[in-house]
């Protein structure tokens, strides 16, 4: 069976994005980036909520670009490789290939989809994020800590939610981000 694996880029103060939905603070630089291409290159499937495939789908045409950076360049294809399944009650038709749209998040179906799956899934976005966990469907969370406290916005993880967490892995970087992995365990 697959594994759902939640990744995000956070605050050190656990915020994906801050007050003013910024995040241009958790860019990577070319060391984190080629870390994440390895993380992301086995996830054959990227459950997205709609903000966050607005986002990614730049990966689209990224490849278009003269100037991208070779990890970029290399992110792109991975991103191309995946299929997408954005779940989303207001986006009327995905503008990306190899992607569905799904008008409601439903548990069971995502489980049959990890019980099916080859590769790993991937879940992103902390509020379509929130539901999985709530849901039991997340096997692994997978934070970069960025070296920014912005003070508020919107978080990682919802309010109330208790997980109890087992560390796998965890690697420093030399612009000062922080990578931690943990499984997620069957009780808090």
């Amino acid at each position: 069976m697959a594994k759902l694996i939640y990744t995000a880029i956070t605050s050190l103060d656990g915020y994906v994005v801050d007050a003013d939905g910024r995040f241009d603070w958790a860019a990577p630089d070319a060391e984190v980036h080629a870390f994440v291409n390895e993380l992301e290159r086995p996830v054959g499937t990227y459950l997205l909520g709609r903000r966050m495939y607005e986002v990614l789908r730049y990966w689209e045409t990224a490849l278009e670009e003269d100037d991208l950076h070779p990890v970029a360049q290399e992110y792109a294809r991975i991103w191309a490789a995946a299929d997408k399944v954005v779940y989303s009650g207001t986006l009327a038709v995905a503008e990306t290939a190899r992607t569905r749209v799904e008008r409601t998040f439903e548990p069971e179906r995502v489980r049959d989809l990890k019980a099916r799956s080859d590769l790993d899934l991937s879940v992103g976005g902390p509020h379509l994020a929130a539901s999985a966990l709530r849901a039991g469907l997340v096997d692994e969370v997978q934070q970069f800590l960025a070296p920014a406290v912005v003070g508020g916005g919107t978080a990682i993880f919802p309010d109330g939610l208790r997980l109890g967490l087992e560390l796998l892995d965890e690697r420093r970087f030399a612009g000062g981000f922080v990578y931690l992995r943990y499984a997620v365990a069957t009780g808090p």
